[in-house]
């Protein structure tokens, strides 16, 4: 029925979000229909308020927790709350989200016989005991903790995908996001970056948990939506789970300490007590990315933060 076009139909659930958001983009600029959809619970209409002009752009209030019936050729499943403090609001919901409304997207994908992609998280390796951490570890997650309702969650998620592929034979790809950031994140999401931007940005004291010494790795999310792109479009037998972000690792205490200067406070930094499940380490080997898909994280901390921290400057002026 669509032979006529190369132009594909595409659905990004949780396409107002920080993340969604630069996929629409990414995918309207490469010559797509693009399909969003949000409940808004994270996700904003300032996100994607540039794109409502473009004829190629449809935009649909939707929870995937409910079934949903469109026409569509491929689907990126981005859709739930990824920061502790939006997940833990209503971690019954977070559940639901990850694990109703990956049922409800397969089922679409089995329907219409579209390809289908997975926004899974590197917390699906826990508080992990390898370091770095490869696809091949199974991980180290507490079931019951405060952050299990998204671990756990995005777990299952991850197993319902490799089910729909071996019972039905579902096109599927999974990546395993790290940390991400960029402009459009949310300003009181709990996230480290945007944390650290906003309190530096404000004079406030910036807050450090534990000592710092805990690490992470940062992806700039421009590098993140390039990764995303190439998984889709990688050969149908090549499903994942593949890791995407970028190797280089910093403590928390160094990310406070660059955002000092970059944005030229003079915040004092505070230490708190750590949280409970909070992961000592978070490092992804992208050896698999590298070789299947030929990506890497080009940008780099240094880079990305300026252009973060503008946007906060210019959320802040609004």
């Amino acid at each position: 029925m669509r032979s006529y076009s190369t132009r594909k139909r595409i659905l990004v659930t949780g396409g107002a979000g920080f993340l969604g958001s630069h996929l629409c983009e990414r995918l309207l600029a490469e010559g797509h229909d693009v399909l969003c959809a949000d409940n808004y619970f994270t996700g904003t209409k300032d996100n994607i308020l540039h794109l409502l002009g473009n004829p190629h752009f449809e935009l649909m209030r939707h929870d995937i927790t409910f079934p949903l019936f469109v026409e569509v050729d491929e689907i990126y499943n981005l859709a739930c709350p990824a920061s502790p403090i939006h997940y833990q609001h209503d971690p019954v919901q977070t559940t639901k989200t990850s694990v109703h409304g990956a049922i409800n997207m397969l089922g679409l994908a089995k329907r219409v016989k579209a390809k289908i992609l997975q926004a899974s998280t590197s917390e699906v390796y826990g508080d992990p005991e390898v370091h770095p951490q490869a696809e091949g570890y199974w991980g180290n997650v507490n079931p019951i903790g405060v952050r299990s309702c998204y671990d756990e969650g995005k777990r299952c998620a991850e197993t319902l995908f490799f089910d729909y592929h071996r019972q039905h034979k579902l096109r599927i790809k999974v990546a395993r996001i790290f940390n991400t950031y960029g402009p459009r994140m949310h300003p009181n999401d709990g996230r480290v970056v945007s944390n650290f931007i906003v309190q530096a940005l404000k004079g406030e004291a910036i807050t450090v948990y534990g000592e710092g010494r805990q690490t992470r790795s940062f992806c700039y999310v421009d590098d993140m939506v390039d990764g995303l792109l190439r998984l889709m479009n990688s050969p149908d037998e090549f499903t994942g789970p593949v890791n995407l972000g970028n190797p280089v690792e910093f403590t928390i205490l160094e990310l406070a300490q660059k955002i000092i200067a970059k944005t030229g406070s003079k915040s004092p930094i505070v230490k708190l007590p750590l949280p409970a499940d909070d992961p000592v380490q978070r490092k992804p080997d992208i050896t698999l990315a590298r070789t299947v898909l030929g990506w890497n994280a080009k940008i780099t901390l240094d880079d990305g933060l300026p252009r973060a921290i503008d946007y906060f400057r210019r959320i802040a002026a609004c």
